[in-house]
């Protein structure tokens, strides 16, 4: 992914709905699961139902010694970069906690499932734990990115260097280690059921690597060269709470709300992405707050505040709300700006439903709204997504009959290796596929593009600032989907 995933969050009369139809919740939430599979590395298993990737990276690893194959792709480039990889997975998972029924319902829970182990198999070798001496490593990036990024190849050409480069405690990354953790601790809730072994191993893993955020203080970017002109990280007490969060929730052990109960807590943010994480551990505070369970704590109601901040701000009833186009769409700004809907917009489901089993509703600065509102809400800002929007396109790619065609995406955007086994050259993809003036020759179902201020977009490749779909775009919707159909 380019720069466009850096910045950080910064209003809207809640346009009428020009109702063109009900929006199909349940196609869009098979489409977002769908993604994942053609975001794939590693050997693609007999299941594959995006038939037009293969097997690449299948020497992932290699250079340190391990097999670090597997994984996801994070957007329209060839890098596996751990750092929102683990954010996916958190997310994906936090989408399964909350609503296993209803993709139960829709016979979409074995898929999501399939896509969460996915990842948590790759990040699961990616952290080497030693029972001698207690020492972790944990690999947070695989590949090249600039060199990936000066080629334009299929991800099963691709001929750049796959290095291998990991954290330690000698070269800490906190925020990558927390993060990674997070994603195990709450991937080992909903494999509880299921896989209660694996669910065990992703929560041994996820207290080690708890344990070695806490204790290894520092940004990853700087131990990972080339990271930081990607995924750089604004710091790493957000992802220290975010995961003793998600490691309290599936243990219920004291010493982790103990740990949240001990930090800042004074901080508003009205942002949550793959690098601010800060309003989902106040939403999970906030949960527990209104069941009682933190009731006669100051700093726990400073959590709750703060989420609840957020959510009017993004509601449009708050004192410094998030700005929306004329056409109805929250935005934050240029580079990438979905993913920072559909994280607010997950953020806003699940509290909607934790104040719904409270039998409370929503007090903002300026008014109150009920359960009910927010859903409506959410609802209106997906169905902007899903084509209900002044251009009449679907944000989603491969969604209803006007979607992007030229999405910013390697794999999508050349013929498939099973179609034309040819190889792609690093410069020879730029002028035969990137170039082209046609249709991408594969359609990369459920990928999420950006709407900008004006409501326009303009569909080509070479606009990357909104065409490139990323993993962490998508994760975030397939929980609010869920709750929609």
């Amino acid at each position: 992914m380019h720069l466009h995933t850096l910045g950080f969050c910064f209003s809207v009369l809640l346009l009428l709905q020009i109702v063109v139809g009900q929006a199909d919740y349940g196609t869009a939430l098979t489409k977002s699961i769908l993604y994942y599979e053609a975001q794939r590395s590693g050997k693609l298993p007999t299941t594959q139902r995006v038939t037009w990737r293969g097997d690449s990276g299948l020497k992932d690893g290699s250079d340190a010694g391990l097999d670090l194959t597997g994984g996801y792709y994070d957007a329209g480039d060839n890098v596996k970069f751990g750092f929102p990889m683990a954010f996916t997975i958190t997310m994906l998972s936090w989408s399964v906690v909350e609503y296993a029924s209803e993709l139960e319902a829709k016979n979409e829970l074995s898929n999501a499932l399939d896509a969460i182990k996915w990842g948590t198999d790759y990040l699961l070798k990616a952290h080497v734990h030693s029972e001698t001496d207690g020492t972790d490593t944990l690999y947070g990036q695989v590949g090249e990115a600039q060199p990936d990024h000066n080629c334009w190849e299929r991800p099963e050409d691709m001929d750049t260097p796959r290095n291998a480069y990991m954290i330690s405690a000698e070269h800490p990354g906190a925020d990558l280690a927390g993060e990674t953790s997070a994603a195990f601790a709450a991937a080992s809730i909903v494999f509880k059921t299921s896989d209660p072994s694996y669910s065990a191993e992703l929560l041994k893993r996820a207290t080690q690597l708890y344990n070695f955020a806490r204790n290894n203080h520092g940004l990853y970017h700087l131990s990972i060269p080339g990271a930081d002109q990607f995924y750089p990280s604004s710091g790493f007490e957000d992802e220290l709470s975010w995961a003793a969060s998600w490691l309290y929730r599936a243990t219920e052990e004291q010493t982790y709300l103990g740990f949240l109960l001990s930090v800042e807590t004074g901080w508003i943010h009205h942002t949550f992405c793959w690098d601010n994480k800060f309003t989902g551990v106040q939403v999970l505070m906030a949960k527990l707050v209104l069941e009682g369970k933190v009731k006669d704590s100051d700093k726990a109601q400073v959590y709750k505040s703060n989420a609840e901040d957020f959510v009017c701000a993004v509601i449009q009833k708050g004192n410094d709300n998030i700005q929306m186009s004329g056409g109805g769409s929250l935005y934050w700004q240029p580079w990438n700006n979905v993913q920072y809907i559909t994280a607010g917009l997950f953020i806003i489901t699940v509290y909607s439903d934790y104040l719904r089993s409270a039998n409370s509703n929503l007090n903002c600065q300026n008014d109150e709204a009920t359960p009910d509102e927010l859903n409506d809400f959410v609802k209106s800002q997906v169905d902007y997504i899903l084509g209900s929007n002044p251009i009449k396109m679907s944000y989603m790619v491969g969604m209803g009959s006007n979607y992007p065609q030229n999405v910013h995406h390697r794999g999508a955007s050349i013929v498939s290796i099973k179609t034309d086994s040819t190889p792609v050259t690093c410069k020879g993809g730029y002028d035969i596929w990137f170039n082209k003036d046609a249709p991408n020759p594969n359609v990369l179902e459920g990928g999420l593009v950006s709407s900008n201020l004006q409501d326009t977009y303009e569909d080509s490749r070479s606009n990357f600032q909104q065409a490139e779909p990323a993993t962490a775009n998508t994760a975030p919707l397939v929980g609010v989907l869920a709750r929609l159909a």
